[in-house]
C-alpha cells in the first residue's frame, strides 16, 4: 500500500506548482526520500532537492484523492490534510470555505482571501473578488496536489497564508482509461470517465463527469458537469501542452439557519432560494525546453472566462424594526393612479433614505399579494470575468565559488475584465419561508430591472485590472549541510473600475484607478543535520491587494449593507503578511514525524467596520491580526497496516482596537435588541477559527483485494461572526444562543474490493455516528416567533431613534448527517 502524502518523484521537477520555497518531505516514506525527490517552487515549476527547502508541505497524488472518495479536492484536503478546516457557510458540498492555519479560500464575494489556487501554473482565484470555486475544479484530472505553507512571495498576490497547487494528468504518464458509477444518500449520482495515451511524440488525455445530488437540506439539489482534456507533445528537449477545461454548474446553498428550527429540524432552511450558476471555459499553453548547461526555460499563456449568476432569497430586516403603515382607501386610489409614484430617485441610497414601506405596500395591495408588508427579498447578481495572462521562467542549475547553486528568474503579465450587476427586489415570504418578487408596471419578469421594487442595492460596475510580477531566487549550498534560499517578488496591480448608474467619481461612485505595488522578500535556511533529520527556519513576506468589492464598499461617507451593496471607492491599502516559521522532519524507528511552529501577522488587515447607521458600515485597514500555532504529525506503516496522526493548536486573535457593528451582539452601546456597535480589544479571538485540529487515519489492506480504512476529524468550537469581542451572552428575550459553537468529532469509513485487476467495488460512509454538530455561526436578527412564524409586527420594547427592538439569535452551519455511498470503476489499459 503507497504512503499517503508523498514528494514527487523526479518528474515532479516539471509541475505547474506555485510555489515559494515551502516544500518539505514531512509525511514521506523511506521509497520517497531518496537523493532524487525534488519539489516546485515556482509557478512554473523548478525542480529543489527537497532537504534545500524551509517549511513542511503536504501533497497527495490523484490516487490518494481516488481512495479517499472525496467528492471533490476540498472535501479531500478537510478530511486528510493538517491545519486544514471548513467553514461550511453556503452548506453545499461543492461550495465550503476551506480554511489553512486560519486563512481562506472562498466562493463567497466579499470574503478575505488569503489562500492562491493554481492549476498547471494558471491562478484560479477569480478577478472579482479573489474568490475560489472549487466547482470549476475537475476532481479525476487531478494527478498530484500540493499544500504549501506561508507567505513565501513567489506565490504572488493573495497567499498569505500558504498556496495550493494542482497538476493535471496526461496521456504519457497516465495511460489507459476508466468509467466510474456511484449513487448514494440523498440521491446522490456522480458518473465518471477518462482515457488517455500516448503515439510517438503525442500523447493525449480527456475526462469528463456528471454529477446530481437532491442535498441533505430541504430544497438542496445541485448540479455539476465537468469536462478536462490535454494534447501533448514531447521532442528530444521540448515539451508542449494545450489544455482545455469546462464547467457547468448549478449549486443551491441554502446556508446558516437559526437555532430554534434546527433544534426541530436538522434539514430546514430559513429562506430560499439560494442558487450559484457557474458557466467556466479555460484553455492553456504551456511550454518546457531545455536549453543545455543546466539552463531550462519554461512559460505558458492561457484565456479563461466565467459567467456567474446568484438568486437569493432573505428577510427583508427592515421590516423587523419600522413601524406598519397602512394606506386608507383613498390614498389606495392616489398611489394607484399615479402608477407607484414615490419610488428611489437620483441620490437615494442605503444610508440617506428610509426603507421605502409604503411603496412596497401599494405594490403589494395593487397587485393583491398575500403579504403587505414586503418581508422578502430578491437578490440577484451577475458576473461575467474575463482574463488572459502569460508567464516566462528561466532555471539555472551548476556551481557558484564550488557549491551547487540554482537560480531561478521569471515574471507575468494578466489582464482581466469584469462586468458585475446586481439588484435587490421586494418581495413576500410564503408558508415554507420561500421568497416571491412582487411585480409592478415596467417590471421585467425576473425582477433585475424592476425600478419600482428595485432599490439602493442596485449596482451596475466595469472593471479593468493589470497586473505585473517579476520574481528571482536563490538557492545557495553554504556547505555541506547547510543551505540557503533567498527570493522577492515585485508586483504592480492597477484596478480601473466604471460605475454605470453613479458614473464620474462624485459621492456614492465606484469610479476608480487604484494603482498597488510592493517588493516581498523571503528567506529561508534548511540543515540536514543527518540522513534522518532536518531542521529549517525561514521568514517571508506576502500580500493582497483589495478586492473589487472591497474598493467598492470602502467610503465612509456612504457606508454600504453587504452583500446587498457598494458605495464609494477610496482606495485601501494593500494587506502585508509576514510569517516566520521554525521546524524539524525526519524519521525514528520507521515513524515519520514533523514539528513546526509558525506565526503570521497580517498589518493593513481589512475589516468591514460600523458605521453610525444601524445596520451599514464600509470596509477598512484597520491594524494587524496574528495568526500562530503549532502543528505535529506523525505516520508509520507495519505490514498491512499504515497509519497517521496529526495534531494543529492555531491561536487567531485582534492585535488592534477597533468598533465594529454589533447587531445580534448583547453587549452592543445602543441596548438590548438594537444595532449598535461592539469595541474589539487586543487579544479578542478571530471568529470562525477553532484553536485545536486533530486528525486520524488507518488504511488496512486486508489482502491483496480488500482494503479497509477509517479516518476522524475533530476540531474545537469557534466564535461567531458578530461575536468578534468574545463577550455575547443570551439572555432569552432578545438574544437567543451562545454566540459559539461546540466541539465536535466525525468518524468517516471505507472499503475497497477488488474481484479482478480491472473491476473495483466500494463504499463510503461519512459520519459514521450521526454526529450533529456544526461548522460555522453568526449572530443576527431572526424573523420568526418560537412557532417558526414571521414576526408581523416588530418585537415589543421601548421605540429608540425611530426603531423597534428585534430579536436575535445565533444562526449556524449544520454539519451534513450521516451519509452512505457505493459505485463501481472498470479499468483497462494500465
Amino acid at each position: 500500500m503507497r504512503p499517503r502524502y508523498r514528494l514527487a518523484p523526479l518528474w515532479g521537477a516539471v509541475l505547474s506548482l506555485p510555489a515559494g520555497f515551502a516544500a518539505a518531505a514531512d509525511n514521506a516514506s523511506p521509497s520517497a526520500v531518496s537523493p532524487v525527490v525534488v519539489v516546485g517552487v515556482t509557478p512554473l515549476g523548478a525542480g529543489v532537492d527537497a532537504d534545500k527547502v524551509a517549511a513542511p508541505v503536504q501533497t497527495a497524488t490523484g490516487e490518494d484523492i481516488d481512495r479517499s472518495h472525496a467528492l471533490d479536492l476540498s472535501a479531500f484536503m478537510i478530511r486528510k490534510l493538517r491545519g486544514v478546516y471548513v467553514n461550511d457557510i453556503q452548506n453545499n458540498p461543492l461550495q465550503p470555505d476551506l480554511n489553512y492555519r486560519g486563512f481562506t479560500a472562498s466562493p463567497l464575494l466579499g470574503t478575505a482571501q488569503g489562500l492562491s489556487v493554481f492549476v498547471d501554473g494558471v491562478r484560479l482565484n477569480q478577478p472579482f473578488g479573489e474568490v475560489v470555486s472549487w466547482d470549476l475544479i475537475p476532481r479525476q484530472a487531478i494527478a498530484d496536489m500540493a499544500l504549501v505553507p506561508g507567505s513565501n512571495p513567489l506565490f504572488g498576490l493573495n497567499a498569505l497564508g500558504g498556496a495550493i497547487s494542482i497538476r493535471t494528468k496526461d496521456g504519457r504518464r497516465d495511460p489507459g482509461g476508466m468509467v466510474q458509477l456511484s449513487y448514494g444518500s440523498y440521491n446522490r449520482r456522480l458518473a465518471e470517465a477518462e482515457i488517455g495515451g500516448a503515439s510517438g511524440a503525442f500523447d493525449w488525455y480527456a475526462t469528463g463527469s456528471a454529477f446530481k445530488d437532491k442535498g441533505w437540506r430541504d430544497a438542496s439539489p445541485s448540479n455539476a458537469t465537468q469536462g478536462f482534456a490535454k494534447l501533448g507533445w514531447t521532442g528530444d528537449h521540448t515539451r508542449l501542452t494545450l489544455s482545455g477545461a469546462y464547467a457547468n454548474t448549478d449549486l443551491t446553498g441554502n446556508g446558516l439557519q437559526e437555532q430554534r428550527f434546527l433544534s426541530r429540524d436538522r434539514a430546514s432552511v430559513y429562506t430560499k432560494p439560494d442558487v450559484t450558476h457557474n458557466l467556466s471555459r479555460l484553455v492553456n499553453l504551456t511550454f518546457d525546453h531545455d536549453a543545455g548547461g543546466g539552463l531550462v526555460l519554461s512559460g505558458n499563456l492561457y484565456f479563461r472566462e466565467i459567467h456567474t449568476r446568484t438568486l437569493n432569497g432573505d428577510i427583508n430586516d427592515d421590516s423587523l424594526t419600522e413601524s406598519v403603515y397602512q394606506p386608507n382607501a383613498a390614498e389606495r386610489a392616489a398611489l394607484a393612479a399615479a402608477g407607484y409614484a414615490g419610488f428611489p430617485v437620483s441620490g437615494e441610497n442605503a444610508a440617506n433614505t428610509p426603507f421605502p414601506s409604503y411603496r412596497c405596500i401599494a405594490n403589494a395591495l395593487l397587485n393583491s399579494e398575500p403579504n403587505e408588508k414586503c418581508n422578502g427579498l430578491l437578490n440577484r447578481t451577475g458576473a461575467r470575468q474575463r482574463e488572459g495572462g502569460v508567464a516566462v521562467q528561466a532555471a539555472w542549475r551548476g556551481t557558484l565559488a564550488g557549491r551547487d547553486n540554482m537560480f531561478v528568474a521569471g515574471g507575468g503579465y494578466r489582464e482581466s475584465r469584469a462586468h458585475f450587476l446586481q439588484s435587490s427586489q421586494f418581495g413576500y415570504l410564503t408558508a415554507d419561508r420561500g421568497v416571491i418578487g412582487v411585480t409592478g408596471p415596467g417590471a421585467f419578469a425576473d425582477g433585475t430591472q424592476d425600478s419600482e421594487n428595485a432599490f439602493d442595492a442596485r449596482v451596475d460596475l466595469s472593471g479593468r485590472t493589470r497586473s505585473f510580477g517579476a520574481y528571482a531566487a536563490d538557492i545557495l549550498q553554504l556547505t555541506p549541510v547547510l543551505s540557503a534560499t533567498l527570493s522577492a517578488r515585485y508586483d504592480v496591480d492597477h484596478v480601473r473600475d466604471r460605475d454605470a448608474i453613479t458614473p464620474g467619481g462624485g459621492p456614492g461612485s465606484l469610479d476608480g484607478s487604484p494603482r498597488f505595488s510592493r517588493l516581498n522578500p523571503a528567506l529561508g535556511l534548511t540543515w540536514k543535520a543527518s540522513a534522518s533529520l532536518t531542521a529549517y527556519a525561514n521568514l517571508s513576506q506576502g500580500g493582497r491587494a483589495p478586492s473589487v468589492i472591497e474598493l467598492g464598499c470602502a467610503d465612509p461617507a456612504n457606508p454600504c449593507r453587504l452583500p446587498n451593496a457598494m458605495a464609494g471607492d477610496p482606495p485601501l491599502k494593500q494587506v502585508r503578511t509576514r510569517t516566520a516559521e521554525l521546524g524539524a522532519r525526519g524519521a525514528l524507528s520507521g515513524v515519520h514525524w514533523t514539528i513546526s511552529a509558525f506565526r503570521a501577522d497580517n498589518r493593513d488587515d481589512i475589516l468591514f467596520v460600523a458605521d453610525d447607521t444601524a445596520g451599514y458600515g464600509y470596509f477598512k485597514n484597520f491594524g494587524r491580526t496574528r495568526r500562530e500555532g503549532v502543528e505535529l504529525g506523525l505516520e508509520g506503516r507495519h505490514g498491512p497496516v499504515s497509519a497517521s496522526l496529526n495534531y494543529t493548536y492555531l491561536r487567531a486573535n485582534y492585535r488592534t482596537a477597533e468598533t465594529v457593528g454589533g447587531a445580534g451582539n448583547s453587549t452592543n452601546d445602543i441596548g438590548p435588541g438594537f444595532a449598535g456597535n461592539i469595541q474589539i480589544a487586543p487579544g479578542d479571538r478571530i471568529p470562525l477559527i477553532p484553536e485545536h485540529l486533530f486528525k486520524a487515519q488507518v488504511d488496512w489492506d486486508v489482502t491483496s483485494a480488500l482494503a479497509l480504512s477509517a479516518d476522524m476529524v475533530a476540531q474545537s468550537g469557534v466564535y461567531a461572526r458578530g461575536n468578534e469581542n468574545n463577550a455575547h451572552q443570551p439572555d432569552g428575550v432578545y438574544y437567543l444562543g451562545a454566540g459559539k459553537t461546540k466541539g465536535y468529532a466525525v468518524f468517516n469509513l471505507g472499503a475497497d474490493y477488488r474481484p479482478t485487476k480491472t473491476v473495483k467495488l466500494f463504499v463510503q460512509v461519512t459520519n459514521v455516528f450521526d454526529a450533529r454538530y456544526e461548522t460555522a455561526a453568526q449572530l443576527r436578527a431572526t424573523g420568526f416567533t418560537d412557532t417558526g412564524a414571521f414576526i408581523a409586527r416588530p418585537f415589543s420594547g421601548p421605540i429608540v431613534g425611530g426603531e423597534r427592538p428585534v430579536r436575535s439569535a445565533t444562526f449556524y452551519a449544520p454539519g451534513a448527517p450521516r451519509m452512505i455511498w457505493a459505485g463501481v470503476r472498470y479499468q483497462f489499459g494500465r
